[in-house]
């Protein structure tokens, strides 16, 4: 079964593309291609728990297992050393990519307290776009009991789009957010 934000894009968003850029043939129209999930665990230098802890919880959000992202340089004013355990990140590609965006767009931005929608300034210049959570206590699958203490993540949306005006039209078009 197809998802539901994968049949909105190819029902509803690309013919709105089409028109609105002119682009003449459907290949042009742009597409989010991937999704990344990267979570920064500095406390795990003290104790791993705080590593697996995160780990938990980032494979409960993306439905995959993270990979673990260790230090490359030591660098002693962080107390860090070469080796140690300090992210969790995954990627997120077709299937799974679209029921998160659906997750994060419907439930979890949404659940945010006081939200006023998210800023345009997120994108990079080439056509993706970066999004900071302060917590991950927005996402639904999370246990509130099992949470040591609420952690941010950066996620983000690299898309096919040529220029930041077309990502923030495909992204409008898919239902994020934006605020004024």
């Amino acid at each position: 079964m197809t998802p539901r934000f994968h049949e909105k894009y190819k029902n509803e968003v690309s013919p709105k593309m089409m028109k609105e850029f002119s682009y003449k043939n459907v290949m042009q129209i742009p597409r989010i291609e991937k999704v990344v999930l990267n979570v920064g665990v500095g406390e795990a230098k003290v104790d791993i728990k705080y590593m697996d802890v995160a780990m938990a919880e980032l494979t409960a959000i993306a439905g995959q297992r993270p990979l673990l992202k260790r230090a490359k340089k030591s660098v002693a004013g962080f107390k860090l050393r070469q080796g140690m355990p300090v992210a969790a990140t995954v990627t997120l590609r077709g299937k799974r990519m679209w029921e998160f965006l659906d997750r994060l767009i419907s439930l979890a931005l949404p659940g945010i307290k006081d939200f006023q929608g998210i800023s345009k300034k997120g994108f990079d210049g080439r056509g993706n776009y970066n999004l900071g959570l302060r917590e991950q206590l927005i996402f639904p699958e999370i246990n509130y009991d099992k949470v040591i203490r609420p952690r941010g993540m950066n996620v983000t949306i690299v898309t096919s789009a040529k220029s930041d005006e077309e990502a923030f039209s495909l992204l409008r078009e898919m239902g994020m957010p934006f605020n004024r």
